[in-house]
């Protein structure tokens, strides 16, 4: 029914993108490492959509790209995976990651992102190895290794976060706090324990 929306962004929240067309406002659900990729509230963007309709409730989900919304119908095929597991998913572990993680047969790897487990990971292997819709070339990012919260972004990644999407949250995050007196007031342990938690209270 909808291929994609274009307009102007007017608001950006976690999981969640709220785009003006025509005078309506879309509130369209996307995966955080979507929104990563779409401009900046008051600028245009493009957003791939996919309408999920039940008998009680009807909602839009939105994509970067096509091929991003062809991972989440592939996702969404596996037992236990619906349209809201598929976006938490996805807002834990890129796409080009999780395509990794499946070929290369890393269960344990798959049963540490947040609401997967030992049961959907086993499931999400044996349906989609081999078979993930990914197509598009995908550019490799360099994450910076200099970042003085390395050691957050190290244990984040070890309980199964994407490294992509934990290093490019704590650098935001690190610099909206720039400013705050208090935050600067505390030790290097104290930082890194309120990035810790604040980054995982974004993914959950």
């Amino acid at each position: 029914m909808f291929n994609s929306i274009s307009g102007i962004i007017t608001g950006k929240f976690s999981k969640q993108i709220f785009i003006e067309n025509g005078g309506v406002e879309w509130d369209i659900c996307m995966p955080d490492s979507n929104l990563e990729k779409i401009g900046n509230v008051g600028e245009e963007a493009k957003v791939f959509t996919w309408l999920s309709h039940s008998e009680n409730a009807m909602a839009l989900y939105g994509f970067s790209s096509a091929n991003e919304r062809s991972v989440f119908l592939d996702l969404i095929k596996v037992d236990g995976v619906g349209p809201k597991g598929a976006v938490k998913i996805m807002s834990s572990v890129t796409s080009s990651r999780l395509l990794e993680v499946l070929e290369s047969g890393e269960v344990g790897v798959l049963e540490k992102i947040p609401g997967v487990g030992k049961k959907t990971a086993g499931k999400m292997m044996l349906t989609l190895k081999g078979k993930l819709s990914l197509e598009e070339n995908v550019s490799v990012v360099k994450i910076p290794t200099n970042t003085p919260f390395q050691d957050v972004i190290n244990s984040l990644v070890a309980m199964g976060y994407d490294k992509k999407i934990v290093s490019e949250k704590i650098l935001l995050l690190n610099e909206s706090l720039k400013d705050d007196k208090d935050f600067n007031s505390k030790s290097q342990n104290e930082k890194e324990e309120i990035l810790l938690r604040k980054v995982i209270v974004e993914l959950a």
